[in-house]
């Protein structure tokens, strides 16, 4: 759907409302309204924060991010879907493969506009290559 860079630096979390804004322009039909949009969205216990539960919740996704060790479960606004979360295997796969192309693992690519361009067409091969098969 969308894929935002970062600085290396930056946690990823903050990137998480400019990924949601770019999702929700770039897929939408003839008249502008969304086709495809996110029930749900599985994260790591590093987006484990009160604020991204609330933004998820107010765009109608729920969040599938289980509750750090310190923190009380039953304070949360959601239930935590264990199947759910282990779906979420299907994008580190997908991670993992992307690594596995070289000129995106090592970088070769010295602006963000450059490598993001490789990153695209290392999905289009992908997606080409699936069709085909």
């Amino acid at each position: 759907m969308h894929f935002h860079l970062t600085a290396g630096q930056d946690h990823e979390n903050t990137a998480l409302l400019p990924l949601l804004e770019g999702a929700d322009e770039n897929v939408t039909d003839a008249e502008g309204e969304p086709i495809a949009w996110p029930l749900a969205l599985a994260g790591d216990k590093g987006y484990r924060a009160d604020w991204i539960d609330q933004t998820l919740l107010e765009l109608d996704i729920q969040p599938v991010i289980p509750s750090k060790e310190n923190q009380n479960r039953n304070d949360r606004p959601v239930e935590f879907d264990r199947e759910a979360y282990r779906r979420r295997n299907i994008i580190e796969r997908l991670i993992g493969w992307l690594k596995e192309c070289r000129r995106i693992f090592s970088r070769f690519e010295k602006t963000a506009k450059n490598f993001g361009g490789m990153i695209k067409m290392a999905f289009i091969q992908r997606y080409l290559m699936l069709c085909t098969t």
